[in-house]
This record gives structure tokens, C-alpha cells and sequence, in this order.
């Protein structure tokens, strides 16, 4: 799950939005800003603990001299041993607190919906902030419709397309 932290106030204020106007919650309109805080102080901490695991895993590269290739093997192994879900179990672990939070804050009057009716909501709506690295793969990928993958050109010119969108959306 990759999740940037410019797009956490806009996604927890969308999933408090949606759980309040579909009647899935009751929140006095003077604890709205408080209830989207809470929302988001789960996303927040998610963050700081995948930044945390990003930063031990390259600790953990430079300490053993192992190569940048073996990040993403090495992660999953600090991930594990820390018990930190990352990917979609990341996303499940994130929703679970959500729902739990929710049952109990003090800025939430009551919840009238079952877990699995506010789970798919949210999950809707993570999704669609979420989905943002493949939209901007995509683009990328059709701009460079004239360059072929896998070479020194097209890696070059991908990472600055990127570059370019993400700071376009507010994300670089």
C-alpha cells in the first residue's frame, strides 16, 4: 500500500463524509474536524511506521553490503518480524483500526452500520486515493509510447514523467 501523506486529509475527510451523509454514522457537525483527525492519525501513524521500516531496511542493505536489488526481499522480512503488514494485509490493518476507532471515539455520537457496510466504504474510497501510482504509471507508459522499455532513454525519461505528474498532483 502505498500511501502519500499530502492525500491523508483529503482521504479521511472524503471517508468521514461518506460514513456521515449515508447515514452509516452520527457525528455532531462541531466534532467533524475532530472525528476526520482521528481518521487520519491511523494513516499518519501508518506512515511513520513504513517510513521507519523503509529506513531500517536500508540500515539493514548498507550494514550486510547487500545490494539495492534485495530492498524489497529484505523489507519483507523486517515486516515480518515486526509484525507491520505492508501491501494489501497494510491496507486490511489500516481499515480494522479505522472501524475500531470509530466504535470508539468520543467524537463519533453513534454508528448505526455494521463493519462490513463501513469497511466496503472506505475501502472504496482508499482505493480510489490509492490507486493513484498506477494511474500515474499508465500516463507515463503512454507518453513514452516512442521510446523502448527496458532502456537507459526510456528509464530516464520514466522517472522524470513521473516526477512531473506526481508534482502536478500535489504529491512530489
Amino acid at each position: 500500500m502505498r500511501l502519500y501523506r499530502k492525500i491523508i486529509p483529503k482521504m479521511s475527510k472524503e471517508i468521514i463524509a461518506t460514513l456521515k451523509n449515508e447515514g452509516d454514522v452520527e457525528i455532531d457537525d462541531q466534532k467533524l474536524e475532530e472525528a476526520e483527525l482521528d481518521v487520519a492519525a491511523i494513516l499518519v501513524e501508518y506512515c511513520n511506521a513504513e517510513d521507519r521500516l523503509n529506513q531500517e531496511t536500508k540500515d539493514t542493505l548498507t550494514r550486510r553490503g547487500l545490494s539495492a536489488e534485495r530492498f524489497g526481499q529484505v523489507k519483507k522480512g523486517l515486516a515480518e518480524a515486526r509484525n507491520h503488514k505492508t501491501g494489501e494485509e497494510g491496507a486490511e490493518f489500516v481499515i480494522n483500526q479505522m472501524l475500531e476507532t470509530l466504535m470508539h471515539s468520543r467524537n463519533i455520537e453513534e454508528v448505526f452500520a455494521e463493519d462490513h457496510e463501513m469497511r466496503k466504504k472506505i475501502t472504496d474510497t482508499m482505493r480510489k486515493y490509492l490507486g493513484i501510482d498506477e494511474e500515474i504509471d499508465r500516463e507515463a507508459r503512454s507518453r513514452l509510447k516512442n521510446l523502448r522499455e527496458g532502456t537507459g532513454e526510456w528509464d530516464i525519461e520514466y522517472e522524470r514523467i513521473v516526477g512531473q505528474l506526481k508534482r502536478a498532483k500535489g504529491l512530489g
